[in-house]
């Protein structure tokens, strides 16, 4: 996924070793999804190729409109997002959108720093670049963000290996026992806070059935767990188990 001319199809025409797509300079060459099988150690995949999403506003032609909601549509079926920036125009407005649109969908994403090889460096550029883009992420910046040059093919398949790693973390499974064996001793030293007056206590701790991570926190008042305690229980949770790259629900319900 990604905007217009960020390398997308180069990058699967070098997965491939065949020029599957069209690649030329000009921004929306890509109008459709093309899918492709790929093999990698031993694992197969099937690679989408999306057309470029600009902003909605810069969108007129109606092949481009169509364009824009096929590769929406290839979101929505995806286990893993590899979102492809072009270094040299930076982390932009467009981008968040679409890392928002994935997050939204509860898929797995890795974010791909393209043209690494053309952006000027010096000592401290690259976690620089990487400080700006988890900045403008949060509070979900638990991502993998390589940079790579297609041209070069630096680092192109750790971004494979990293795709397939954040697939197994959003396909992990962790049992009510362990939970609630991490969980209730933390939240006992440290519970959420009194609102209105009134003491939330969390009983029971489980991860639900589906697709994608999500927990259920049982508790008498779920109606005042606070958004901060929430984030403090997500990070927790990240801390303890591999999550890296996905997005996680986490639900209070009525015990």
């Amino acid at each position: 996924m990604g905007r217009p001319n960020a390398g997308k199809s180069s990058l699967v025409n070098l997965l491939l070793g065949t020029d599957r797509t069209i690649v030329t300079p000009t921004p929306g060459t890509t109008r459709d999804s093309i899918h492709s099988h790929y093999k990698y150690f031993d694992l197969e995949f099937q690679l989408i190729d999306t057309a470029g999403i600009r902003k909605k506003a810069k969108v007129s032609e109606d092949i481009e409109f169509y364009s824009v909601m096929r590769a929406i549509r290839s979101i929505e079926s995806s286990d893993v997002c590899i979102l492809m920036l072009d270094a040299e125009r930076g982390f932009e407005a467009q981008d968040l959108n679409i890392f928002s649109l994935i997050e939204k969908n509860h898929k797995g994403v890795v974010i791909l720093v393209n043209k690494w090889d053309l952006v000027e460096k010096q000592t401290n550029t690259h976690k620089q670049f990487e400080d700006d883009i988890r900045q403008k992420l949060a509070p979900f910046t638990d991502v993998p963000i390589i940079f790579t040059s297609v041209l070069t093919k630096q680092r192109v398949y750790k971004a494979v290996e990293s795709a397939v790693e954040v697939f197994r973390n959003r396909s992990r499974k962790i049992t009510t026992s362990q939970l609630n064996d991490f969980f209730l001793p933390l939240i006992s030293s440290m519970p959420p806070p009194a609102y209105k007056g009134k003491f939330v206590r969390i009983k029971f701790v489980t991860q639900l059935p589906g697709r994608y991570p999500a927990f259920a926190f049982f508790c008498n008042l779920p109606q005042y767990v606070r958004e901060p305690y929430k984030r403090f229980l997500e990070n927790k949770l990240r801390e303890q188990y591999n999550f890296n790259g996905v997005p996680v629900e986490i639900f209070f319900r009525q015990k």
